[in-house]
């Protein structure tokens, strides 16, 4: 861990990063803090833990000066949800006027003149663009490793993997130096960062939060989604994205009356002990707290299923997603280029999957097959498992194992053997194949400390039902204390 600089980390600097969205919005609108204040705060967390690698790109003068205009805004009267508040965004993101790489060393100079839909809402929101996350090259991997811009590191413990593809979001969001951050997920991109740094991640509806100026792996897998700290502030950043403004009508009740589902056969036979013994705990509090916890079976060969079909058709969209993602926003590059300077792993991965004449690219039966039919058996389990037990949301931990050491990540132990990096997507992958929300919430640490993630899956398109359920289980598990 970094050594704390006991200029900077004051009691009132250390408070102001601890607010969360919400919290913060409040006290700027009401004054009782400034917009530039709360800024500096957070450019100081930054900077004092720059060696978590959790950005690429942070222009600290162009926060502060879109705070000050904040400032100047409330006291003329205006209103806003995210008013002066900053947000962290992917690097997969288009921001005008602040370089966005997407995580490689050929675009490190590129400055979009236009922004990605979703930080347009946020903009409109009030928010401001703190910075710009580091993310592994192209979103292609699980554990927050890139090549050009280093590894995104665990705030709880820096020898271990932050997760990834959105691994920067999720470490600055753990770490205190932004209260949200935007990420993407298309197989588990969000919520297995969020698991392993001890955060909320929200993976909405595929298709309900706007994708466009985002740079894509697959077009029917990929969603935008957001990390926070509670899952009240990830409500709050649904409206402001969705400009969906319907009041929340849901009282902040117990569980008592409320159903939710597991399934131990699909999301428990393959993890380790530790995560096994804290989602059986977990189990205990949510039943302890007047929660039924009913039993389900998504059948024998839904994991499989699951897995091939979605793995299919993230490989197969890959390159066509890219190529009218570049051509659709005058991206100087070409998709060549892209994988000319992909790190050499990557690279061999994308020769011999994403290249038409690769030997492991994915034909057009195979590819329609686990489009046309194979996602939609998943997705016709998961419906009948919802609809047979009357469950608001099927729980599950996020990820098999807690955040592996770095260096360590494809030798993973898990019912004695070794497996690579991609086991980590293991119980992800299933609602990415449906398109379903997804939350995961943290449920406790490790004997290492690391934490563990509760994932809450919900119907299709019931993503605000989802968060309600996710915010009464939240008040049972609780959340983390910072890290750092």
């Amino acid at each position: 861990m970094q050594e704390r600089n006991e200029a900077t980390n004051t009691p009132k600097a250390e408070a102001l990063a601890s607010l969360g969205v919400a919290a913060a919005a409040q006290a700027i609108g009401k004054g009782e803090i400034s917009s530039e204040s709360y800024a500096s705060a957070l450019l100081q967390r930054a900077r004092d833990h720059a060696g978590l690698n959790a950005f690429i790109t942070i222009d600290e003068d162009a926060v502060l000066e879109a705070a000050r205009k904040a400032d100047k805004a409330i006291a003329s009267g205006a209103t806003g949800p995210l008013l002066g508040v900053p947000v962290a965004i992917k690097d997969s993101y288009l921001t005008e006027g602040l370089r966005s790489t997407i995580g490689l060393s050929t675009l490190n100079r590129f400055v979009p003149d236009h922004d990605a839909d979703a930080v347009q809402a946020i903009k409109d929101g009030g928010g401001i663009v703190f910075g710009k996350n580091n993310l592994v090259e192209m979103s292609f991997g699980l554990t927050g490793h890139n090549e050009t811009y280093g590894q995104a590191k665990n705030p709880h413990n820096v020898d271990y993997v932050s997760g990834g593809s959105s691994g920067g979001g999720g470490v600055s969001v753990a770490a205190r130096i932004v209260p949200a951050a935007l990420g993407g997920d298309t197989i588990g991109s969000i919520r297995v960062p969020a698991s392993f740094c001890g955060v909320v991640g929200f993976k909405p509806t595929t298709g309900r939060w706007p994708r466009s100026g985002v740079a894509p792996i697959s077009h029917t897998l990929d969603t935008t989604g957001v990390f926070a700290r509670s899952v009240e502030d990830c409500i709050l950043i649904d409206r402001v994205v969705t400009r969906d403004e319907t009041p929340d009508s849901h009282v902040h009740s117990d569980l008592k009356g409320v159903t939710l589902a597991y399934a131990p056969h699909q999301y428990l036979e393959l993890v380790s002990p530790e995560v096994a013994a804290r989602f059986n705990e977990a189990i205990r509090q949510l039943r302890d707290a007047g929660a039924t916890v009913v039993e389900v079976d998504l059948g024998r060969d839904f994991s499989s299923r699951a897995l091939s079909a979605t793995w299919n058709i993230f490989f197969r969209e890959t390159k066509a997603s890219v190529e009218k993602f570049i051509r659709q926003n005058n991206i100087p590059t070409t998709f060549d280029d892209i994988v000319d300077g992909l790190k050499p792993g990557l690279k061999n991965a994308w020769t011999q999957l994403v290249l038409p004449g690769g030997p492991g690219y994915i034909s057009d039966e195979v590819y329609n097959a686990a489009l046309l039919g194979e996602r939609g058996e998943i997705k016709r389990r998961y419906a009948q498992a919802f609809l047979s037990t009357g469950a608001k949301a099927l729980i599950l931990p996020t990820t098999p194992v807690p955040a592996p050491m770095i260096g360590q990540e494809d030798k993973i132990l898990l019912g004695g053997q070794e497996m690579s990096q991609l086991v980590i997507a293991n119980n992800t992958v299933p609602a990415s194949a449906a398109g379903l929300p997804g939350i995961s919430l943290p449920m406790g640490l490790s004997d290492k400390g690391l934490p563990i993630g509760l994932e809450l899956d919900g119907p299709f398109g019931r993503d605000r039902a989802l968060l309600y359920v996710a915010r009464r289980v939240e008040a049972v598990l609780g959340t983390l204390s910072a890290p750092i």
